[in-house]
């Protein structure tokens, strides 16, 4: 059942014969054992007959996707490698897949990056995910997933106890406050699950995170961009990075179908867009590439009459990567002017680079290592198996 929505989790009431003048009442009741209290098990339903706290455990579970591993960063992010089924109602052994998310904890919040997609059809040049290629859109049942098993660990629900071994925010406030769709894939190829699992999220008797602390974040698949503000109502966050579409031709491939003019025209039609709920614009410093005054200055020009904020980015390196970080000092340059112009540009701290849990670094190892095994398996006796 976790995961479920409301009209999901009235129907599987249905199919355990609960009569449909109780469907309401009971439905609200599971919401805030589930995603209020955090509950793994039925029994500990107390305002749930005991009947059908039996027949709903005969049933369905509120068993979490597995944790394959947890990595803690010495700045106190965490990063966690989790195992899925294969999203369908009867799950078939051996179609589980595994993707990554990361908490990153700060000293007043605490932010949650989710992923929407085992692995990533783009092809962004600068990020280790787009290195995997695509193998399937998470369902919103996945996505609740992930922020309900990060509350389980961070001690989030009542009567846990939060995590000695990291960061965490203080007593009294939530771990998880925030989340930003950053993980693997991209959100807007997965609008449907994502709006669905928004619901889920921001719903003020479960989970209760404010869609104003919610960001999804799109390398530009403009069609969506309007319904995702109409439908989901999320913050938008835009994975900008080059300010002509030649570079950005390169840096972001989908910048060939959807250029930044036609980009920057969804933004500013953006529904809800303000100056108290500005769109951010993500763009990661790479050393000699895109870093100069004078993209600095085209980036401030571009952006003229969108509510706007400059997330500037050091380039966060993985193996194999072809590109360098920005030098401070240029990084620097770069926020001034931008700064200058009347838009905030703070820069990210990078966060989990050690653990390569920090932004553009999130890869699980999952078909590497299975591909690797299956050349060692393959190889003839005698022959020697791959490094």
């Amino acid at each position: 059942m976790l995961g479920l929505s409301r009209g999901e989790l009235a129907e599987a009431l249905r199919a355990v014969e609960v009569p449909d003048r109780e469907i309401r009442m009971r439905v609200s009741q599971l919401w805030q054992w589930i995603y209020g209290h955090g509950l793994t098990q039925f029994d500990g339903m107390l305002n749930v007959a005991k009947p059908l706290r039996g027949r709903l455990a005969e049933r369905y579970s509120l068993a979490r996707p597995t944790i394959v591993s947890e990595q803690v960063s010495i700045d106190g992010t965490r990063k966690w490698l989790i195992r899925l089924d294969d999203g369908s109602a009867r799950p078939v052994p051996g179609r589980s897949v595994e993707v990554e998310m990361v908490y990153i904890p700060e000293s007043d919040r605490g932010t949650l990056c989710v992923s929407s997609q085992v692995g990533c059809t783009l092809t962004c040049s600068f990020c280790h995910t787009g290195t995997q290629k695509l193998v399937r859109n998470l369902t919103a049942r996945e996505i609740v997933a992930q922020l309900v098993v990060a509350r389980d660990r961070l001690g989030d629900f009542p009567g846990l106890t939060p995590p000695t071994d990291g960061l965490v925010p203080p007593p009294g406030t939530r771990a998880v406050s925030n989340i930003v769709f950053m993980g693997m894939g991209e959100p807007l190829y997965n609008l449907d699950a994502v709006r669905d699992a928004v619901a889920t999220m921001s719903d003020g008797d479960g989970l209760s995170v404010s869609r104003r602390r919610i960001t999804v974040s799109t390398s530009g698949v403009v069609p969506q961009i309007d319904p995702l503000g109409r439908d989901v109502s999320t913050m938008l966050a835009i994975s900008l990075h080059a300010v002509r579409d030649d570079l950005r031709d390169e840096l972001v491939p989908l910048n060939k179908k959807y250029p930044i003019a036609m980009l920057l025209e969804a933004c500013r039609a953006y529904p809800g867009a303000s100056n108290a709920r500005r769109v951010t614009f993500e763009y990661v410093m790479l050393k000699g590439v895109n870093d100069s005054p004078g993209d600095a200055r085209e980036l401030v020009r571009l952006l003229k009459g969108i509510p706007a904020k400059i997330n500037l980015i050091p380039f966060n390196p993985w193996p194999g990567s072809r590109y360098a970080c920005s030098d401070w000092a240029t990084i620097e340059a770069f926020s001034d002017i931008v700064f200058n112009a009347g838009y905030a540009s703070p820069v990210r701290t990078p966060r989990g680079r050690d653990i390569l849990a920090a932004c553009g670094q999130l890869k699980s190892e999952t078909e590497k290592l299975r591909a690797r095994a299956r050349l060692m398996t393959d190889a003839a006796p005698g022959e020697p198996t791959p490094a």
